[in-house]
C-alpha cells in the first residue's frame, strides 16, 4: 500500500505541475476549505504532520497570498486561518487533478471494481483512523474518510462523495 500511495502521489505531482502548487499545499488547501477557522495546531493534526512543519509552509502560502491567518476571537495568543479569494478558483482545480489522477490510476480496473477498491479502502481507513480525536470529527464522513473527489465527478465534493 506505501508503494502504492508513494506512486500515486508522484502521479498527482506530475498531473498538477499546472496547478504552480505542491501536493502538501494542495491537501493544505483542501483540508482548510473544510475547517476554515481552525488553527494551525488543530489543521498540522489533520493533516498528520508536525505544528513546526506546518508553521513553515503556511508563511509561504500566506506570503504568496493563499492563506490568512486571523486573530482568534477567543484567545489572543492563537491565530485562525482561512481561504483568501485568490485560493477559493484554484481548489476547482485541485479537484480537477486529483479527479484526473484517480481516473489514471484506476484506469485498468471496470467501474465496479474501482468502486469496490475505494469502498475497501475506505473501510481500512475507519478502522485505522483515530475517531475519537475531537478535530478528526470536523473532516470524517459517515464512511470513515476525508471524501475523495468522485471518479465521474471533477468539481471540489466537499462531503459525502461517492
Amino acid at each position: 500500500m506505501h508503494d502504492v500511495a508513494r506512486l500515486y502521489g508522484r502521479r498527482f505531482d506530475r498531473n498538477g505541475r499546472r496547478l504552480e502548487l505542491t501536493r502538501a499545499q494542495c491537501r493544505t488547501l483542501g483540508y482548510l476549505a473544510r475547517n476554515e477557522g481552525i488553527n494551525q495546531a488543530g489543521l498540522a493534526d489533520l493533516l498528520e504532520i508536525r505544528p513546526m512543519t506546518l508553521v513553515r509552509q503556511i508563511d509561504r502560502m500566506q506570503e504568496a497570498g493563499w492563506i490568512e491567518r486571523r486573530p482568534d476571537p477567543t484567545d489572543r495568543r492563537a491565530r485562525r486561518l482561512f481561504l483568501t479569494d485568490k485560493a477559493r478558483p484554484i481548489l476547482g482545480r485541485v479537484w480537477d487533478v486529483a479527479s484526473e489522477t484517480q481516473d489514471q490510476v484506476l484506469a485498468a480496473l471496470s467501474p465496479d471494481e474501482a468502486d469496490q477498491l475505494i469502498e475497501l479502502l475506505r473501510r481500512v481507513h475507519g478502522s485505522l483512523a483515530d475517531r475519537s480525536h475531537p478535530r478528526a470529527r470536523s473532516v470524517v464522513s459517515s464512511t470513515g474518510v476525508v471524501p475523495m473527489p468522485s471518479r465521474r465527478v471533477a468539481a471540489p465534493a466537499i462531503e459525502g462523495t461517492r
